[in-house]
């Protein structure tokens, strides 16, 4: 699907959404009340280094109110931005597939139903919490309401994700799409720029490796550290040089170049709540960084994909003369 334009080098989410429903859609994060595996010590303890006690729910809803009612109140806070629209109802915060079936059916079945206007569901998880019965069920429901799986995957260097404690490997994520589209799921990734000690190359060949599988969509993050976190006090006590906007604008629009076309960019840039941010500060101003990434891309006169094509072109056309 190619929704770029002269404005847009990329395929925009919100393109992708006006095409599929022809109407404004925006998700409404909820907080279902769920932990991680390598938190509670199913895998590990102590959870990803650089996430909050929030669990990457940080703008999501209250895990004590019901969900009923934190829709309510975040739907109307969207609407201070949107006057109308259709609604995700977008389980956010921690490891959401991570309970026994009959939990997740109770939670599932009622977001789908706490409005008439949720046009889809979205499943915010990690690649080791997918056993059978849970993909079954997925399946299941996505032929009522169109079920969106986002898949945690931050990077694709062991030494770099045993380092941020996320306790599984690149066959274990590469698996888990493998069997999410088998059922017919759609999935988008997770990654973060500026993990330590990544180069730009390491980041470039996690998105190279992504053009092999069989994904609908990617959630570009750049590393912000915050309070209360492993990563946020390792920081505090022993700074190290985090990446700059103009180095993260560089990274960012070669990993759209060599990003596959057909492949929807949900978000380029991630940030925190203001009095949770250690650093970068820049990271707060996210229309700048993605206006940083357009006049870019027009600078160059380039698309989303073009350096994969270039590269694909090429070595089709060796092993054609061969």
């Amino acid at each position: 699907m190619n929704l770029m334009n002269h404005e847009k080098h990329y395929n925009t989410l919100n393109n992708y959404y006006l095409q599929k429903f022809n109407k404004k859609v925006f998700k409404i994060a909820l907080n279902g009340g769920f932990t991680c595996p390598n938190i509670d010590g199913t895998v590990a303890s102590g959870g990803c280094t650089f996430c909050s006690y929030m669990g990457s729910g940080d703008f999501a809803g209250n895990k004590l109110e019901p969900l009923k009612v934190q829709f309510e109140k975040i739907k109307q806070m969207m609407h201070q931005k949107w006057e109308d629209g259709y609604y995700i109802a977008y389980f956010q915060a921690n490891t959401n597939t991570h309970a026994p079936l009959p939990r997740l059916k109770a939670l599932y079945e009622e977001a789908i139903t706490l409005d008439p206007n949720i046009v889809m569901l979205s499943i915010a998880t990690r690649p080791d919490v997918l056993p059978d019965d849970v993909l079954d069920y997925l399946a299941d429901l996505n032929q009522r309401m169109p079920t969106q799986i986002e898949l945690g995957l931050q990077t694709i260097h062991q030494e770099t994700s045993d380092l941020i404690n996320r306790a599984h490997d690149l066959e274990c994520f590469d698996e888990a799409v493998k069997k999410l589209r088998a059922k017919g799921l759609e999935v988008v990734v997770h990654i973060i720029n500026g993990l330590p000690y990544e180069t730009k190359e390491m980041m470039i060949e996690t998105i190279k490796h992504l053009n092999t599988l069989d994904i609908q969509g990617i959630k570009i993050h750049m590393l912000h550290l915050m309070e209360k976190t492993k990563m946020g006090y390792a920081y505090k006590k022993n700074p190290w040089q985090l990446m700059d906007l103009e180095t993260y604008v560089d990274v960012t629009v070669d990993q759209i170049l060599w990003l596959r076309k057909d492949i929807i960019i949900h978000r380029l840039t991630g940030d925190a709540p203001s009095e949770m941010l250690i650093a970068p500060n820049w990271t707060k101003k996210k229309f700048v960084v993605t206006n940083e990434i357009d006049k870019r891309l027009r600078k160059l006169g380039l698309y989303q994909g073009d350096y994969y094509e270039k590269e694909f072109n090429s070595r089709y056309s060796s092993s054609s003369t061969k």
